[in-house]
């Protein structure tokens, strides 16, 4: 293995890189571009449909209460709620989003309340709609001031106190750092977009090298040259790993560029609803330059994998559907990561791309488990070098190399 020689192609293979476009917009343009678009577009038309459905009132239907003139009359006082006619397939109106809600009132509502009988009241929604669910929030407010006057009239009649059914409050508080709390719920986010990007930034790059070159005919060419199989390849590995590095490092510094701008906006204007809770978020250079380091040994894994896995093709076309599956593969421990309840612990730390997502998330959030780190730092370095020795391996393989 000769160095200069690795430097020649290394250089050779950057030439004609940065003559590609496509490994251009790959590597620079969409890191760049797609953090600061994410964040500024995403929280602004989350926080504009969110205070869109918040100023609406939805189309709610009540089901019985004929007997209970007083609760009706309750329920269509309730601020933003508008209260239409019941059909008979309220459920299938539910479920169409024509009305968002129904609440139904037994018989002899409040014949039974005066008779201080137990009663139960069904609001129906369709579950994890927001608007739905906003409908529900709405009527259960206005039922529980209902029911809180009924209890406040029975005390008084009994010349009780209204404390003797209250004796004391419990309030949740919390004693996280906003930052902190922001980075638990964006942290899996940004650590799925940081792992994504890292692996489209060399995939262009791995397929150019390996199956282009088959492709152009220029394979026999550079494998006649006086270089040794091995500097070849990691000369051509190197041009992998570096557009790689550069897409990880320009997304990273991007998403904590990205932040800044908006925390200088809220600071600026701190009364506006729509600069809203994501801009609480601080990403210093202190979590850019780990969450870099932990990135460096996941590079050189994809870097690897890519260019195994793309020599086998014998087209640009061919090794985009071979290259598909690993990205399908990719993407689903990185969204594991964002999932609830999805925290760092030893044995996770041992999986492959689950482990850096989860870190990131840690390392968004300030937190520091050194111990954790060693183990994904050391387990990925493992898993990286026996991927490059594949490659490696692969590239010495004549019927790999001219498979036709």
């Amino acid at each position: 293995m000769a160095l200069h020689n690795i430097g020649v192609v290394y250089r050779k293979e950057l030439r004609e890189a940065l003559r590609d476009r496509r490994t251009l917009i790959s590597s620079l343009v969409v890191p760049l571009l797609l953090f600061p678009i994410l964040t500024a577009g995403f929280s602004a038309v989350a926080v504009q449909l969110i205070d869109r459905a918040k100023s609406e009132s939805p189309r709610v239907v009540i089901l019985g209460g004929q007997d209970s003139p007083g609760v009706l009359g309750h329920l269509r006082r309730i601020d933003k709620i508008h209260i239409v006619t019941a059909a008979t397939d309220w459920k299938k109106q539910i479920i169409d989003k024509e009305i968002r809600a129904a609440v139904e009132l037994p018989p002899a509502f409040e014949s039974d309340i005066n008779d201080q009988k137990p009663a139960v009241v069904h609001i129906y929604i369709y579950k994890n709609e927001m608007k739905s669910e906003l409908a529900a929030e709405r009527l259960e407010k206005g039922l529980k001031q209902y029911n809180e006057n009924i209890v406040s009239q029975r005390l008084a009649l009994n010349h009780l106190p209204a404390s003797l059914l209250k004796p004391f409050e419990v309030k949740q508080e919390n004693v996280a750092p906003e930052e902190k709390v922001w980075g638990e719920v964006l942290g899996g986010l940004i650590g799925y977009m940081v792992v994504l990007l890292c692996l489209t930034g060399g995939m262009y790059p791995a397929m150019d090298l390996t199956a282009g070159e088959k492709e152009r005919g220029t394979m026999e060419t550079i494998l006649s040259s006086p270089v040794l199989r091995m500097d070849l390849v990691l000369g051509k590995f190197f041009l992998v790993l570096t557009a790689a590095l550069v897409t990880a490092t320009l997304s990273v510094t991007s998403m904590g560029a990205s932040f800044a701008i908006l925390r200088v906006f809220q600071i600026a204007s701190p009364g506006d609803p729509a600069q809203g809770p994501v801009l609480m978020l601080h990403v210093g250079p202190k979590a850019i330059l780990s969450i870099f380091v932990m990135v460096l040994p996941l590079a050189v894994f994809f870097s690897s994998c890519l260019m195994a896995i793309s020599i086998f093709a014998k087209s640009y076309k061919e090794a985009q559907s071979y290259t598909t599956p690993l990205m399908l593969v990719v993407i689903l421990p990185a969204v594991a990561a964002m999932l609830p309840g999805a925290d760092l612990n030893a044995r996770l730390a041992l999986v492959p791309i689950l482990n850096a997502s989860l870190l990131c998330k840690e390392l968004v959030t300030g937190t520091y488990h050194w111990n954790y780190i060693a183990i994904i730092f050391s387990s990925t370095c493992v898993y990286a070098a026996v991927a490059l020795y594949l490659a490696v391996k692969m590239f010495q393989r004549e019927d790999v190399l001219f498979r036709s």
